[in-house]
């Protein structure tokens, strides 16, 4: 198939024939042929060195062959670029690339729109550089006046600055300025185009350097919003829009250059709010949000609420294609299928005092106008809580009394309302909520699933205050009332009203704790019902709830008629689920909550969900490398679960794991988990790591130095910030490992000092929680080998006292300062320039409740007192606060 010569390169009659062949079968819905089979014999063409040559001739030079065929080529040719783009020879580079340009104008749609995306592709991998004509070809055809070349260039285009929007705003050797300086005053000039495709490519062109701010668009910013407004009422909705687009973005990344224009861009935003196109409404929408977080000055916004309230709750109402109307008919006998479960992460074991916040995203449920309005008012009523009340809930009132079935959706939206500024008006709201509940309770009984469960949600969002109020006979009536109600509706046989009801019952469980104690058997036999009549997506609810109600809980689970409730149907669903599938996960997590709130009470259970997380992670690490024998496929977040549960065995049962622990591999298993290259499986590793060095460190110590090697590493790579979470419980298991093993830690302990001292110099940038496990550690350290450490301490001194006095009182902060006290009787004179730090770091105690660790701080103090004569001391003592100064008057200096 190659060609001779250094003659201008031209297909083969016979080659041609046979790729448009294959890509005809390819193509055709009819056809018998085995696609395959197809796809290995282009795959085995693609080996020839002018396969794409004949790709590229097909979709612009075939005109016999159909647009569908010559699309094929094009697509075709466009992956395979991918790959082999930059081993071409420069000859066929070259020929691919002539052929491309003159398509721009290409009379087909089709056509134009694969070549935009091929060129796209050989710019990423080839730059601008490497193609001088093509912005000549751009130019020529934006500035020819004919339509097909015009779109077909700014097609293109658009792609670009789309995809790879800084090629074009960078030097380019031989050309004055850059190409976007270029570009942009023809961007400009097609926003008056009678063409509604070019006003839309062209103003998506430039919206996409928003975010960058070339110097260009910048100092164009004046003639950019001109063009703005001139588009504001475009027929098009497309290019409608796009301007909303541009307002939203440019109020997030420069709201400074809309300030002059900010209530004319309100004005405009209150009537596209109210489009007849839905998608222009949202992207109106988005801007609410978006000016309050602008931190631009709310009182120009607080004039425009009583307009803009209503347009929000109007748009909350159901729309009548809204896909929950539909799903809303779902009967819980429905089997889900598998596209009806939402992807569900996992997240690692985290140990300190950040954890990660539990983002309720719907992520996975489509955006729209209703829920984009309803997190309008979320943000307003945070920003101007009560004020916004006068004008809300007068609508509020009319709709809930809208009576007949007809006007359901009213009544739903307004409950919406209620729960979406349940937070920013609270203290408005307050002083009615007894009024608020009891309107709700009933509507968790309404005959509309979708008023049941909007009701469960908003009942939710008050449940803080529910809670705040059980104290007395009638906030605790009130209390048990919403408790029951949503019980009830967990039981609903509508599966989106189980899913609001389980929800919602999980945030009250927070928020209530241990009040739901004398309400366990009950809450336990609901919970248990459902479990056994749930299909799978709401099944994984019921698992968050049960984990929820543990937690919340703790040891008042452990008793045997809870026990005989809760455990049975657990351990048979134990038993159903292969190793293999991924609905173990959030069984795996319900466990973990269960086995950390029963502590020893959980021994019974524990053999066989021990041995059960070894196997997992052993076929898991099997099939990393070899799948087939290990039967399943790999997938890390099994390995995760399974680590993380054994960290909650390990808290439950303390001690009590050791017999287990012995009898296994846990240590090589666990040894190859904390070298994973996964960061998560890394973080969960050394969370266990941690977990078992406080309760059996013996059976870790064969391989003790391997442990401490890795576990150091981690604190020693540059890229910390990246993996923060996998630095910070390494930090804590070196510290949990030290105080056990003591002397046996020395060789590592340099490595891991000279790596935590950096991070508490540089405290500010870094996660609270990596910054207080440093210090710990660090104290740990110096406490069981303080001959090592004490030499080096003016150099930590100070940075180390300012961590350690944001630590709050505990077990973990007292380790630290007998580190501090073992350092200071080693090197005393290496604490004097930082002696102001100290004092404040032993004043942020609240009270040292170790005897023997108070005696040794007095001592401390008092040592230095007498070692600061001439007037010394009292020069320290001046410097510091006088609470600071009271506080260390427990310590008799």
């Amino acid at each position: 198939m190659a060609a001779t010569g250094s003659a201008p390169w031209q297909p083969q009659e016979e080659g041609l024939k046979e790729i448009c062949g294959l890509l005809e079968q390819q193509i055709s819905p009819s056809s018998s042929a085995d696609k395959s089979q197809i796809l290995q014999q282009l795959h085995h063409y693609s080996q020839f060195p002018d396969f794409n040559n004949y790709l590229v001739f097909i979709l612009a030079r075939a005109e016999g062959k159909s647009v569908e065929i010559r699309q094929a080529a094009g697509l075709l040719l466009k992956n395979n670029l991918r790959t082999a783009y930059k081993i071409m020879t420069p000859a066929h580079q070259q020929y691919i690339k002539s052929e491309l340009l003159p398509c721009l104008g290409a009379a087909d749609k089709h056509i134009r729109s694969t070549v935009g995306n091929i060129i796209t592709v050989v710019v990423q991998l080839g730059g601008i550089v490497g193609w001088p004509e093509l912005l000549q070809a751009f130019v020529s055809c934006l500035d020819s006046n004919d339509l097909n070349h015009m779109e077909g260039a700014m097609d293109a285009l658009s792609k670009i600055c789309e995809d790879i929007p800084q090629v074009l705003d960078s030097d380019v050797p031989g050309l004055a300025e850059r190409p976007i300086n270029i570009f942009l005053p023809r961007l400009f000039q097609f926003f008056q185009s009678p063409h509604a495709s070019l006003r839309k490519l062209s103003l998506g062109s430039v919206n996409q350097y928003i975010m960058l701010m070339p110097s260009a668009l910048y100092t164009s910013m004046d003639k950019y919003l001109h063009g703005l407004f001139g588009l504001a009422n475009d027929p098009a909705a497309e290019v409608r829009k796009l301007v909303c687009a541009a307002f939203v973005q440019l109020i997030e990344v420069r709201p400074s250059v809309l300030e002059p224009h900010v209530k004319n861009v309100i004005e405009y935003m209150l009537q596209v709010n109210k489009d007849t196109d839905d998608e222009v409404a949202l992207e109106a929408c988005e801007f609410w949000s978006a000016y309050c977080e602008a931190q631009l000055p709310p009182g120009i916004l607080r004039e425009y609420l009583p307009r803009l309230i209503p347009i929000l709750l109007s748009n909350m109402v159901y729309a009548d294609d809204d896909e929950s109307l539909i799903e809303a008919e779902d009967d819980e006998s429905l089997p889900d299928r598998d596209q009806d479960l939402k992807p569900r992460f996992h997240t690692s074991r985290f140990h300190g005092s950040e954890d990660a916040e539990d983002d309720d995203d719907d992520s996975f449920n489509v955006w729209n106008l209703r829920k984009c309005s309803a997190a309008a008012l979320d943000v307003l009523s945070n920003v101007f809580g009560d004020e916004i009340l006068s004008t809300l809930m007068p609508i509020i009132q009319a709709k809930l009394a809208a009576s007949g079935d007809e006007a359901w959706k009213d009544r739903e939206a307004a409950v919406l309302a209620l729960g979406a500024v349940g937070e920013g008006c609270i203290n408005g709201l307050y002083p009615h909520l007894s009024e608020i509940v009891a309107f709700l309770i009933p509507l968790l009984d309404d005959k509309f699933p979708l008023i049941r469960s909007i009701s469960c949600w908003t009942l939710s969002r008050f449940s803080k205050y529910i809670v705040q109020d059980s104290g007395h006979q009638k906030g605790y009536e009130q209390f048990d009332a919403t408790l029951m109600g949503l019980l009830r509706r967990i039981l609903d046989t509508n599966k989106r009203v189980q899913e609001a009801a389980c929800s919602a019952f999980a945030t009250l469980e927070e928020e209530a704790a241990e009040e739901l104690a004398p309400r366990l058997e009950v809450i336990l036999q609901h919970l248990m019902c459902a479990f056994g009549k749930y299909q799978r997506r709401n099944l994984r609810i019921v698992y968050d709830a049960i984990g929820t109600l543990a937690d919340a809980v703790g040891g008042e689970l452990n008793q045997t008629a809870y026990l005989e409730i809760l455990m049975p149907p657990l351990i048979t669903k134990w038993h159903q689920v292969p190793n293999s599938d991924k609905d173990l996960f959030p069984l795996l997590e319900c466990f973990t909550s269960i086995a950390q709130a029963l502590g020893t009470g959980f021994s019974q259970f524990a053999q066989p969900v021990f041995q059960r997380c070894i196997n997992i992670i052993q076929s898991q690490q099997l099939a990393k490398v070899d799948p087939v024998s290990a039967g399943v496929q790999y997938d890390k977040e099994f390995i995760v679960c399974a680590l993380d549960l054994l960290s909650g065995l390990t808290e439950g049962l303390g001690s009590g794991i050791e017999s287990l622990v012995s009898q296994s591999n846990l240590r090589e298993l666990l040894l190859q988990c904390c070298m994973d290259d996964a960061s998560d499986v890394r973080q969960s590793a050394f969370a266990l790591l941690g977990d078992l060095a406080r309760v059996c460190p013996v059976h870790l110590h064969p391989c003790l130095s391997e442990f401490l090697d890795i576990a150091a590493k981690q604190l020693n790579t540059p890229k910390v910030k990246e993996t923060i979470s996998v630095a910070n419980n390494a930090c804590w298991a070196i510290g949990e490992l030290a105080i056990k093993v003591r002397q046996e830690i020395s060789p590592i302990v340099m490595p891991v000092v000279s790596s935590l001292v950096p991070i508490l110099q540089h405290a500010e940038g870094l996660n609270k929680s990596l910054v207080e496990n440093s210090a710990i550690t660090l104290g740990r350290l110096a406490w069981v080998c303080p001959d090592l450490v004490s030499p080096h301490m003016e150099h930590f001194m100070q940075s180390w006292c300012i961590a350690l006095s944001m630590i709050r009182d505990d077990i973990e902060k007292e380790d630290a300062f007998r580190g501090l006290c073992a350092m200071v009787r080693a090197n005393p004179s290496g604490a004097l320039s930082s002696l102001v730090f100290m004092c404040k770091a032993i004043a942020s105690w609240h009270e040292i409740r170790s005897e023997e660790l108070h005696n040794e701080v007095c001592q401390v103090l008092h040592g230095y007192k007498q070692m600061l004569r001439n007037g010394a001391w009292d020069q320290c003592m001046s410097a510091l606060e006088p609470p600071v100064k009271d506080k260390l008057s427990k310590y008799q200096v």
